[in-house]
């Protein structure tokens, strides 16, 4: 009898769903956790009004009057536009210019001025814009205290604090990234309707206008979208070189309204808004530019050898432009930290100021209270934002090129989602939403961990599908038809054969992750202080010298793992996005 009600209780027993079915449950629960919950409260509290010690947040559509139907309304929209677009044509023309010398022209020591130009990818827009700031302010910088000098007069020869000084900054700091694409666009394309021009008598700056570049309009495109899209969502440029002098954007607006007393939270969600409606038509744009190249493709079955364009003397002219360029985004930010590191306080460089380099930024750097802190902080999210990234990013990209479930291509979407959020905005996306939930991780490492791998998951898919694409699918066909369950097939044929992508993807997520700033800036509270935010402290208290001695050391070590990460990209063949 009891053998009976045994039998009869096994075969009610549920059957334990499989292994694969969890960790893929797993996954795609956390990325569309990820993707859709800071949105949705942040669209929801957009909808309140400031919440007080002494009164509740209201329902009202105020929010959104104040921030798209008032008087500062066209001003912000107008600031915002002319930066973006200012920014992004500069770094586009800029970019353009030196990708077609290094890729068309016999220009010489290309290989060395490609390599170099890649350095600025790694410098933190912070530390960027205070390098040109000591360069080009007007009371403290080196170029207008140096002309003032040399001719003995007031003139202000640069003024870094204007709507000028912000389109320059961002976009020689967008530059290298446009040169990065536009190279690779450049490279892929058949240049042989150009060599045909060429021996027609054309001239290369004729062949580069009317053909190369009409050839590229797509890749073009595209890459102005990606560059608008970066500097509508900038946060250092404007925050640092703007507000001083009352020249607000979306972003900075965003950062004040969280910033006053009581929070205006809801209003700062008005103007997050609409920076999402600007990503999303930019990014929409960007796919629709995309479809639109396949009318443009020059690169089919047949072979092609590119060969350069011989310019003659101008070789040496571009040669000369190229290693100013270098001078101007690369050696000059640098050569203007180091300097001011080695000061007891900042002064221009001079004959007698060479009598007092001193170390003792560097001593006061690592005696700051909350130093070691944070450089734990920022090591300890960097690596487990990039491990939690590579990691679910792998299933993902497993179940999109692998599986045919239907509705897949969504997940691919959902983990892209994030692309659209401007750090700013994803910072204040994830507040909202975790202040209203109230688990306890408001204030704690945990709310910026959530930050870091919501932001950096598209990067993660990026690798990992590229990765997943080079496999063919047979090993783990050999492997299930030996018996091997799906999670020891993926835990000892997929992650191994991934392990060159996933090595890469974590290399770059720890990169970024260590460097950002935007997204951190209003999650952190004492205690959870990392890297950026303590640079950011220091330019807020004026500790010019000290914040330049941190910049060193971060600049210093973000260029060994920048040189790691491309080792581990180009040793196993894995596409970088760039850092």
């Amino acid at each position: 009898m009891s053998r009976t009600a045994a039998l009869l209780a096994s075969s009610m027993r549920l059957p334990l769903p499989e292994a694969r079915w969890l960790v893929i449950g797993a996954a795609v629960a956390l990325a569309a956790w990820l993707a859709l919950a800071p949105l949705g409260f942040l669209l929801w509290q957009s909808l309140f009004t400031p919440e007080t010690a002494t009164a509740p947040g209201e329902f009202t559509f105020d929010n959104y009057r104040t921030a798209y139907w008032s008087a500062e309304t066209l001003r912000l929209l107008g600031n915002s536009a002319a930066f973006a677009a200012g920014s992004a044509s500069l770094a586009f023309v800029v970019g353009t210019f030196f990708a077609w010398i290094n890729e068309r022209t016999d220009t010489p020591f290309k290989s060395a001025f490609f390599a170099l130009s890649l350095v600025p990818l790694i410098i933190p827009a912070i530390l960027f814009t205070v390098s040109w700031i000591l360069l080009a302010s007007p009371k403290i910088g080196i170029v207008n205290v140096a002309v003032q000098a040399l001719f003995a007069t007031d003139f202000v020869v640069a003024d870094i604090y204007s709507m000028g000084g912000m389109i320059f900054v961002d976009g020689l700091h967008q530059s290298p990234l446009a040169f990065l694409m536009m190279t690779a666009a450049f490279r892929s394309m058949d240049p042989s309707l150009e060599e045909a021009a060429l021996m027609c008598g054309a001239a290369a700056w004729q062949i580069a206008l009317r053909m190369t570049l009409k050839l590229a309009w797509p890749a073009a495109a595209g890459v102005f979208l990606i560059l608008f899209l970066r500097a509508i969502e900038s946060f250092e440029v404007p925050a640092l070189l703007g507000l001083p002098v009352g020249i607000e954007v979306y972003t900075s607006s965003i950062y004040q309204a969280v910033q006053t007393y009581p929070s205006d939270i809801g209003l700062a969600s008005s103007y997050a808004a609409a920076l999402l409606v600007i990503a999303s038509l930019c990014v929409y744009a960007q796919s629709r530019t995309a479809v639109a190249a396949e009318k443009f493709s020059t690169v089919t079955g047949k072979g092609f050898r590119p060969r350069t364009m011989r310019i003659g003397r101008w070789r040496y002219v571009t040669a000369l432009a190229f290693a100013l360029y270098l001078a101007i985004v690369v050696v000059l930010p640098f050569l203007v930290l180091l300097w001011c590191s080695l000061q007891r306080f900042y002064v221009a460089p001079s004959v007698a100021a060479l009598k007092d380099l001193t170390f003792d930024a560097y001593r006061a750097v690592f005696a700051y209270p909350v130093f070691a802190n944070a450089v734990w902080n920022s090591l300890v999210l960097s690596a487990a934002s990039a491990t939690i990234v590579a990691l679910t990013t792998a299933v993902l990209a497993w179940i999109v090129v692998r599986t045919r479930l239907p509705g897949r291509w969504l997940i691919d979407d959902l983990a892209m989602l994030p692309l659209m959020f401007p750090g700013l905005v994803l910072g204040l996306a994830i507040m909202v939403c975790y202040l209203n939930i109230g688990i306890g991780v408001y204030g704690t490492l945990w709310i910026m961990l959530i930050a870091y791998v919501t932001r950096f998951m598209p990067y993660g898919m990026r690798y990992n599908s590229t990765s997943m694409l080079a496999l063919h699918k047979e090993l783990e066909e050999s492997a299930t038809m030996s018996g091997a369950s799906w999670s020891m097939t993926f835990w000892r044929v997929v992650l191994p054969l991934l392990k060159p992508g996933l090595i890469a993807c974590w290399l770059y997520v720890v990169i970024v992750s260590i460097r950002e700033l935007s997204s951190s800036i209003l999650l952190y509270s004492p205690g959870s202080e990392v890297v950026s935010i303590m640079i950011w402290e220091y330019w807020q208290n004026g500790q010019y010298v000290e914040l330049s001695a941190l910049g060193v050391m971060l600049i210093a070590s973000l260029l060994g793992l920048v040189l790691l990460e491309r080792f581990a990209s180009r040793q196993f063949g894995v596409a970088s996005p760039g850092v």
